[in-house]
């Protein structure tokens, strides 16, 4: 089809080979409301909150493998040295006869079933540290928050009318 000068389509269009007819037919198909859905879109997109939501989302990500980095190197092995070695994500119960106990739990789950409730431990004990974590930094906003909230706020400006008064009462204070 020939456009020559023409906007741009707002339909999808192809050609459809059929039994029935001797050549191609032109099928257009064209979504109902297409420009006001790609409007409505374009509104929501970018829309403050919603890119405000995308940029929490990847600091959220960098933090968590920082605070997952602080559990897991730091936290972990310090709670590990005060137990005395002990390390929860190797804790199972093997399901079947096929397990033998005392293997790591990789080559645990290798060999059958196993209930592996000591990376459950592990993973309530991150959640529980990143809770904490994120609960003292939230705190800390919220603190800087308030803080700014109780500055005083400078008196506004005398509008022209007080200062005409001001002036008119300087005045008469000069005179007498």
């Amino acid at each position: 089809m020939n456009r020559g000068a023409q906007s741009a389509p707002t339909a999808f269009e192809f050609c459809l080979l059929t039994p029935k007819t001797s050549g191609p037919s032109l099928v257009v198909i064209k979504p109902v409301g297409e420009a006001a859905m790609l409007e409505e879109f374009k509104k929501f997109a970018l829309r403050g909150n919603v890119v405000d939501l995308a940029i929490g989302v990847i600091i959220g990500a960098a933090f968590g493998s920082i605070v997952s980095s602080m559990v897991g190197d730091i936290i972990m092995p310090v709670i590990g040295a005060i137990t005395g070695g002990l390390d929860f994500s190797n804790y199972y119960l093997p399901l079947n006869s096929m397990v033998k106990t005392g293997l790591p739990l990789a080559d645990a789950k290798k060999a059958g079933a196993v209930l592996a409730y000591g990376s459950f431990i592990t993973a309530t004990l991150n959640f529980v540290i990143i809770a904490f974590v994120l609960f003292i930094a939230i705190q800390g906003m919220n603190k800087m928050i308030k803080k700014e909230e109780a500055k005083p706020e400078a008196p506004p400006a005398p509008t022209v009318t007080e200062k005409l008064l001001a002036e008119i009462r300087d005045h008469l204070a000069r005179r007498t």
